[in-house]
């Protein structure tokens, strides 16, 4: 599974059942929530030194006397380990400092002692750092710890709203198209309102989840952007439902949310045509 950070910093392969959590405000957190073998970890530093990333390895390893270097596929690292014990367990983390150009690496990964740290080096050698600048091609990825945290903010001022202006419950089903066109339609949001409007789209998009099976939240980077986008069943099909109800209003433009779904619907029964041929 592909991961691309933040901002475009770096990107990174980690194991098909692996996903990411939510960590710190700088580390990056992944494990198997199934088959816990591990926390792997991983924080990015940038400085305008165009050797930072070589700096930082040789620091680790000057002033960490346990530190070796070693190399992790195409990446020089310094490379350590502690043990300590937690609630009775015994545990070993390793870490690997690393980085080129202006950006420096820190990954960890905790195991329980005498652990594998396989998986590890293996998301390490699949590190690439992506340049300022450059234009990179449209990708897809699995939903981000960050994305995810925008699509609750938004559906839950969407879902207050709603509630609040119509004293009705919010269950984000088909059946809540109705309150919700009815609360778009009030005459309360003006058309510059962009948050408002894509938050509406978000609730809209939480509905598709919902109700259509296959349909999955996930990240969207291109270009500069980055946003939660909708795609059915990994195919060609994706869709931004915020720009979706947002575009319609910022142009005045009258935005049918039942009639949408059943455009949608019938897209989605397309895709799943054209897969069982």
């Amino acid at each position: 599974m592909k991961y691309i950070s933040p901002g475009g910093w770096f990107s990174l392969e980690y194991p098909m059942n692996w996903h990411e959590f939510e960590d710190t405000e700088e580390s990056f957190l992944f494990y198997d929530p199934d088959r816990w073998t591990g926390n792997f970890r991983i924080s990015a530093y940038k400085d305008e030194g165009v050797d930072y990333g070589q700096q930082c390895i040789a620091y680790e390893l000057k002033e960490n006397p346990s530190s070796t270097l070693v190399k992790v596929g195409e990446w020089d690292c310094a490379y350590s380990a502690e043990t300590f014990q937690e609630e009775g367990a015994w545990y070993t983390t390793h870490i690997w400092v690393t980085g080129a150009g202006n950006l420096s690496l820190e990954c960890s990964f905790t195991v329980p002692k005498g652990g594998d740290k396989h998986p590890a080096e293996e998301i390490i050698k699949s590190l690439q750092l992506r340049k300022e600048g450059v234009n990179y091609p449209r990708e897809i990825i699995p939903i981000r710890v960050l994305e995810i945290g925008e699509v609750n903010a938004a559906f839950e001022w969407a879902s207050t709203t709603i509630k609040k202006q119509l004293t009705k419950d919010f269950t984000s089903s088909e059946a809540d198209l109705d309150s919700m066109q009815q609360v778009m339609d009030s005459g309360r949001f003006q058309a510059q309102q962009r948050m408002a409007w894509e938050n509406f789209g978000i609730a809209f998009g939480t509905i598709l989840v919902n109700e259509m099976e296959g349909m999955e939240w996930v990240t969207v980077i291109e270009d500069q952007k980055e946003y939660p986008a909708l795609q059915f069943v990994h195919s060609e099909m994706v869709l931004n439902p915020a720009a979706l109800i947002w575009e319609k209003a910022k142009r005045k433009l009258p935005c049918d949310l039942k009639s949408e779904f059943r455009k949608i619907k019938r897209e989605a029964e397309a895709v799943l045509d054209d897969l069982n041929k």
